[in-house]
């Protein structure tokens, strides 16, 4: 690539040269610091700078007349500005994007600490999962899943904290961690959610951001699903319901009393009782958790993005497969960029049979994590 400013310079150089008198080349060689600027770093900038003042006084040389000449001065003045300017400006680059390139590492440690991926398989079920953060450069957001494995099957969550921002993660972390501890100890899935309900209302008692006191709340739903029965169990708290990929159709699992989101339960009552919606999940079905900012995700000209329906046109895919196709399918659906953020969980009862995958990756962990920006 150097090969392209240096080229530049001797063709500057031997062309003004070999040109009739009054017709000066040498400004022309500013572009020399420029390319290199496109593809270099400041130190090769600035040396390919010094080269293209060095090449204008082999000029001013060569035609003798021009040395000390007022003209001649400021041609070599304002190439030396301009050199210096372009190095300045490649040295902040430089610099801004190391910046960027810590903060995403950091986003990717606070992820995995925050949002564990969800491994391939948790028992008898095929996992797979997907997170699209709608803030620039940030690679979680206020949506959250976890899955813990219990003595008898199987306890997720899905949710979505209010708001966007640090307050949104602060949420989803503090949501996280009262799952992860009380998933395994909690008998029953109301004892489960009321223990999440107090802890939620314990610490979003005092936000981080005062003028969001009292506004604080998470959606989430709860399933439960045992190891040894297709009769699974959910409740959700002001969330969208999943969606059931049963022999080619999918419907909604009916939420019959829905509670309030977490947070807000003591608003309705001091003493929630969460109502437990049963469903069957049999050998083969898909049942599919997800986040409003899937099927809010609107196109450049307003509609909703088509959740159940594209689904439809995918019931005989694996998790992995169906994770891949909505992915692709939404980005391309709001034009690359999300308005909020977006999670899915996808999980098969497969009765302890794993089929291989085409790829031959065994023990890979099937987590999408992107930060959707303009243009992507």
């Amino acid at each position: 690539m150097l090969a392209v400013p240096i080229g530049l310079i001797v063709a500057i150089v031997l062309a003004d040269v070999l040109s009739p008198r009054g017709v000066p080349l040498g400004p022309l060689l500013v572009v020399a610091p420029a390319i290199t600027a496109s593809f270099a770093g400041p130190v090769l900038t600035g040396v390919m700078g010094g080269v293209a003042v060095g090449a204008l006084l082999g000029i001013g040389v060569i035609h003798q007349n021009l040395l000390g000449t007022l003209y001649f001065n400021s041609q070599i003045i304002a190439l030396l500005v301009v050199s210096v300017i372009v190095t300045v400006f490649r040295y902040l680059q430089v610099r801004h994007a190391h910046e960027l390139s810590q903060v995403r590492t950091v986003s990717e440690a606070t992820q995995h600490v925050v949002m564990r991926p969800l491994p391939r398989r948790i028992g008898p079920l095929r996992v797979a999962s997907m997170y699209l953060a709608a803030q620039e450069h940030a690679l979680i957001g206020g949506d959250l899943y976890a899955a813990v494995r219990t003595p008898t099957g199987t306890r997720l969550i899905i949710g979505d904290a209010r708001g966007k921002g640090l307050t949104a993660i602060s949420d989803a972390a503090l949501l996280l961690g009262a799952f992860r501890e009380a998933a395994h100890r909690q008998v029953t899935l109301p004892g489960l959610v009321a223990y999440l309900e107090q802890s939620v209302c314990w610490n979003l008692a005092e936000p981080a951001e005062a003028e969001t006191a009292g506004e604080c709340f998470i959606t989430a739903a709860v399933v439960d699903i045992p190891d040894g029965t297709a009769q699974a169990q959910m409740v959700t708290c002001g969330h969208p319901p999943p969606l059931l990929l049963h022999d080619g159709q999918v419907t909604a699992l009916p939420v019959l009393e829905p509670a309030p989101p977490l947070g807000l339960g003591e608003l309705e009552r001091s003493s929630p009782d969460y109502h437990v919606d049963t469903f069957t999940l049999e050998a083969d079905d898909v049942l599919l958790l997800h986040t409003d900012g899937l099927i809010e995700a609107r196109d450049a000209r307003g509609v909703f993005y088509p959740l159940a329906d594209r689904a439809a046109a995918w019931t005989d895919e694996s998790p992995p497969a169906l994770i891949r196709r909505l992915r692709t399918d939404l980005l391309a659906h709001v034009g690359g960029r999300l308005a909020d953020d977006a999670a899915v969980i996808a999980l098969q009862r497969t009765n302890g049979r794993f089929p291989a995958e085409p790829d031959g990756h065994e023990h890979e962990h099937h987590l999408v994590e992107e930060t959707v920006t303009g243009g992507r």
